[in-house]
Parts: C-alpha cells; structure tokens; sequence
C-alpha cells in the first residue's frame, strides 16, 4: 500500500489534498455537507490506490532487434510482443522501453486491455549516426486506474545489445600487387606433375570429379580417395589504426577518428570477402587475432570491435609497431594496410622501418592538411620538388613531408579527407608505384601512377584529367 501511495499521480494527490482540506473546513465550520463531500473526494484516490496494488498481473515480454547490428545512420526494428499469462484481463496498461539518448527518445505505448491469455505486438524504429554498442531496454509497464489517480511502474530484466558499426565505403574490387605474395587461400598452385606417387590423396566428397579417383590410395584404404591436386595457400595481411587523439582532430561523425574507422572497416571488410586472414593491431597493440573463418567470423568481430573504438592517450606508436612486426611472417611479405591521421615525418620513418622483404604496404593518412594541400598544384611532389611562389613553410606540410618518407621505404599513399574519398582513391591502390592524394570527383595518372582512383593535383605525377 505504501508503494501504492508513492504512486499517485499529480491528480491523485490534488484530490487527497481537496478532500483533506474539505473536511478540515467541515469540522471548523461545522458543514455536515461538506464533510460528506470531503470523504467522497478523499476517498476516491484511496480506493484506486488500493485496486491497483491489489491487482496481480502476470506479465511476460519478449524483444527481438531487427537486425541486431547495423552501419551508422541506418535503422533497426525492435519488436514487443507483450503477453498476459494470467487468468484475469489487464486494466489500462502503459509500455515505456528504455533506450539511450543517441538512439531517440523512449517510445510509449497505451494499451487498454489484455484479455487472459491474450497478447499484444508492438514495434518501432531506431536509428543512431553515432557508433558504438547501446543496451535497448528493459520494458517498465504502467499500471493505472481509469481515473488516472495512481500509477505504479513494473519494470521487466530483459535487455538486448545493439551494435552500430562504422559506415562501410564498397571499394573497387581487384587484388593489391604483392598482396599476395607468399601464398593466398584463394590462390591455387599444383602440388605436383611429376606422378601418382607425389600426389598427395584425400576423402572423397560429393560432387568430386571421379577421374581424380586415387585408386591406389583406395585400395590401401578401404575407402574413395580423390587426388588432391590443388593445395590453398592461407594469404595473411594486417590492418593497423592510429588510434592516438593526438593525431586526429575534430569532434563527432566528421572527426578525423571517425573517418580513419570508418576506412579501417571499409579496408577490412573489403580483403576479408576477398579471402585474406587478416588480424587488427592498432598503436596500443594487437586487438584481434586471424581466425579460421576469417569471411565471416573475422568481419563480425572487427565491426564490432571497431564500434567500440575510441581514441587513446598514447603518445607514441612504438608498442603497436611492435606487434605489427612481431606478427609478420618470417619473410615479412603479409600484406599490411595501416590507417593513420597527422603523421609527422618522424613518426612515418618509425613506421617505415616496419616494411619487411617483399611486403606489400599501404598506408591511409587521414588528413584533410595534407589532402588539401595536395590539391594546389604548386605544393612540391615528390617528382615535382621545385614549386616556385610558394613559401617555404607551404612546402613542408608535416603529411607530405611523412607520406614522402613512406614512399622512399616502399610503401604506397594515399591521403585522405574522409572515408568516402577512399572508394576512389583505392582504384589505383594496385599500381606497383602508387602515390598519390585522393580527392572527390578527380582522377589522377600518368606516369608516375597514383594511389587512389581520385588523385588531388600533381602530387603522385603526371596530369589530372
């Protein structure tokens, strides 16, 4: 009864309180009638209070998100279904779901009735532009009297996850040059040519060719046994994300940090399909190592770690390095694609030392100074050194200056402003000497070859068309 009283609504009280006063003045003035509507109107709230409390709804709900995770600025469904497991109607019921501020306002529902055994579906939208892994729920009920006196919330324990993952950019398909040196799962070489008894035999399976029969390895078996001519090569690669808030700049979905995520799971959802084993290391070290499925376990836990990503305070890129060497293969020759945002030229020296043997490495800068600087055609190239009228202090742009440090290494470059520049500047990603500085609605070649279907100005060489 007391959880009861503490639920009574503004018109609850405001009648408690007329009724009180009602009688008060009936005693003082000695109205008989006023006294007798003094208890009416006192009486009122008590009695619905005390209906409501001794009121034994037996509840159940189920939620369901549909889907479950999704990319930054797309919708998910939630559906209620709310069923009355008991043996008596429901009053007039209120459903209220919690979910967070970044997901909207918290969606209500009036139900006037239940009838015993009956239930109600219910369902509404959800969207968030910012990422990251929100707890939808739980669902409170309101129970409330006709007359609106009191209301006493009942509130379930089930809960569901939603996962807003980075905004994914579809890249041009094509395999990088190098990429796959050292071997590829989707890559196939034959074992041997030189006879039967190198060949090296398997079960049968359905659907395999009978003229691959081993008969030899059949009869020494007992079973069907097919040659095996074709052996899959497991191709490696790594992605690494600057995940420093000093090398980024900005605030919400335009930040710099959010543009080099969104290209991190854009590259890794990209190679992933492709057929490469791929593992995430950023600068406080490794976060998710390959894994057998990498087609479609690995894409699932880099959206979600990569929805979870903030920036860090680190200073320094040493301990990432370390895990990106350490994880190489013996000759180096995994393919690596490194997202960064402002990099000085002595912290891209650091990471050019990274680049082993044959290693095929791609390096994302991030930064709007560097894109922008790019596209004055009077900025140096690394072609072009001399760029007469241009103060010194224009010549040096810290991203050029880093990005000409990785180009000497070995590595290929392409500096960005936002993620979605990147599904152009990744068309000529492949090209063995790529270099270049992407930018929307431009293309560059020539040459000298430039990274990224879009090439900003004379930065990678050759002309802009």
């Amino acid at each position: 009864m007391r959880r009861a009283l503490a639920g009574l609504t503004t018109r609850g009280r405001s009648f408690v309180a007329a009724g009180a006063t009602a009688i008060v003045c009936a005693f003082v003035l000695g109205e008989r009638d006023l006294l007798r509507a003094g208890v009416l109107v006192l009486a009122l709230p008590l009695i619905c209070t005390w209906v409501v409390s001794r009121t034994r709804y037996r509840l159940a709900c189920a939620r369901r998100l549909e889907p479950p995770r999704l990319p930054v600025g797309h919708e998910s469904r939630a559906e209620l279904r709310l069923e009355n497991v008991s043996r008596l109607p429901s009053g007039l019921l209120m459903v209220e779901d919690r979910v967070p501020f970044a997901l909207g306002g918290r969606p209500r529902f009036v139900i006037d009735r239940i009838e015993p055994r009956g239930s109600r579906e219910l369902s509404y939208r959800i969207r968030s532009d910012v990422r990251g892994r929100f707890r939808v729920g739980p669902l409170t009920v309101r129970l409330a009297d006709p007359f609106g006196m009191v209301e006493l919330v009942r509130s379930f324990s089930l809960t569901d996850t939603l996962t807003v993952t980075p905004a994914i950019v579809p890249l041009p398909s094509g395999r990088l040059a190098g990429a796959w040196a050292g071997g590829g799962d989707s890559l196939a070489r034959t074992v041997s040519t030189a006879g039967e008894d190198d060949i090296a035999p398997r079960e049968y399976r359905h659907g395999d060719d009978l003229r691959r029969v081993h008969w030899r390895s059949t009869a020494r078996r007992g079973e069907l046994m097919v040659r095996r001519e074709e052996q899959h090569w497991q191709s490696r690669g790594t992605l690494f994300l600057d995940t420093r808030s000093l090398a980024h700049r900005g605030e919400g979905p335009g930040a710099t940090f959010e543009q080099a995520v969104s290209a991190t799971a854009s590259v890794g959802v990209h190679l992933g399909r492709m057929g490469m084993a791929l593992r995430l290391v950023t600068d406080a070290g490794e976060k998710l190592a390959p894994t057998a499925d990498y087609a479609g376990e690995f894409e699932g836990l880099l959206l979600d770690s990569l929805a979870v990503a903030r920036p860090g305070d680190g200073a320094a890129l040493d301990r990432g390095l370390a895990a990106l060497v350490g994880g190489s293969g013996r000759d180096g020759d995994g393919l690596v694609v490194a997202v960064f945002g402002r990099l000085t030229p002595e912290e891209a020296r650091a990471v050019a030392s990274v680049r082993r043997g044959t290693a095929a490495c791609v390096a994302v800068l991030v930064d709007p100074a560097a894109a922008d600087a790019a596209a004055d055609p009077r900025v140096p190239s690394p072609r072009r050194p001399d760029a007469p009228g241009v103060p010194d202090a224009r010549r040096e742009v810290p991203g050029i200056e880093a990005a000409r440090v990785l180009r000497g290494s070995g590595w290929r470059v392409v500096a960005v402003r936002t993620a979605v520049e990147l599904a152009a500047a990744w068309g000529v990603v492949s090209e063995p000497d790529g270099f270049g500085f992407g930018r929307a609605g431009e293309h560059g070649g020539g040459a000298g070859g430039g990274v990224g279907g879009s090439v900003s100005g004379d930065v990678g060489g050759g002309s802009t068309a």
